[in-house]
């Protein structure tokens, strides 16, 4: 199939963060920002890179930062010039740096990381559905590398072995309020935009990998006070996730117009989660572990 990526319609289309099937979400679309998140799990800690790219009036650019649990590290920087690829997945923000294959943070502690046999996201349209088709909505969001054979380093640990994650979102600003989060074989994200509180879920094994959101899907979340409560059925699938987490560390998120940071939200890398899914009446998946989960708002809570 010839790729649309190049035409004029798609490329305006993509200014309003919309895309059409079979696009590659990972390039740079042109919105106010852009933000793109890795996650590396062990056994028993996890390690996030997070880059937000923004635009304002005077140009581009970013927040950067590198965070761990159960440790408790965290660092974040401004950079004030930064840029991403228009034909491929390609960050180039002050201390991190990032394509299909590689990623590398220097932040106080290193990651230097290697992504071998990457299992990317293959569906005709995105995890939101004929969502990404709209154009203007407040935020959208695509997981795009649910694997890969990881080598490298982190503050002198291997990172042989580890799981990877990566993500990307992007629109106008951040909701007033979201959720989100991510464990083994599984991902959701939501949010309160223009008085409603959709959320997307993936999924998936060796062999599939499913996608639930509105309108086909009909999806109730409910996040705060160190849990999250997902539910998600279509005609044919039905997802429930449970999360839970303590403690967690207060990260930043960029504001784009203002040129500045603000601390909204509570993240924990060492969450855990459990998920059921069922085909029909069919259970085909449970999966649980540890997991990266995510309660945002406008002031976060506990201030």
């Amino acid at each position: 199939m010839p790729s649309l990526a190049g035409t004029f319609p798609s490329r305006a289309l993509r200014s309003t963060g919309a895309d059409l099937p079979f696009a590659d979400l990972r390039r740079a679309h042109g919105t106010a920002f852009e933000g793109y998140y890795w996650r590396f799990a062990g056994a028993d800690w996890s390690a996030c890179a997070i880059a937000g790219v923004c635009r304002d009036e005077r140009g581009t650019w970013a927040m950067v930062t590198l965070a761990s649990e159960p440790v408790g590290f965290e660092r974040t920087e401004i950079v004030p010039v930064a840029s991403l690829g228009r034909d491929r997945l390609r960050v180039d923000a002050g201390p991190l740096q990032a394509d299909e294959t590689c990623l590398r943070v220097d932040l106080g502690r290193r990651l230097e990381a290697r992504f071998d046999e990457p299992r990317g996201w293959t569906r005709a349209l995105g995890p939101l559905g004929v969502g990404q088709l709209v154009p203007w909505l407040g935020q959208y969001w695509a997981p795009h590398l649910l694997s890969a054979r990881v080598s490298g380093s982190y503050d002198g640990r291997s990172l042989d072995g580890t799981s990877v994650y990566a993500e990307k979102n992007w629109g106008a600003a951040f909701a007033d309020h979201w959720w989100w989060g991510q464990g083994p074989g599984v991902a959701f994200a939501g949010g309160r935009i223009h008085g409603v509180a959709p959320t997307a879920v993936v999924a998936w094994t060796d062999r599939e990998t499913i996608a639930l959101a509105p309108p086909v899907a009909r999806t109730v979340a409910r996040a705060g006070g160190g849990e999250w409560h997902i539910r998600a059925h279509s005609p044919r699938w039905r997802i429930e996730i449970e999360g839970a987490a303590d403690g967690g560390l207060r990260l930043p998120v960029p504001l784009p117009a203002e040129r500045r940071l603000e601390l909204r939200s509570n993240h924990h890398l060492t969450g855990e989660l459990e998920a059921r899914i069922w085909r029909g009446r069919r259970l085909w998946l449970r999966t649980s572990g540890l997991a990266g989960l995510e309660d945002g708002a406008v002031r976060a809570r506990g201030t």
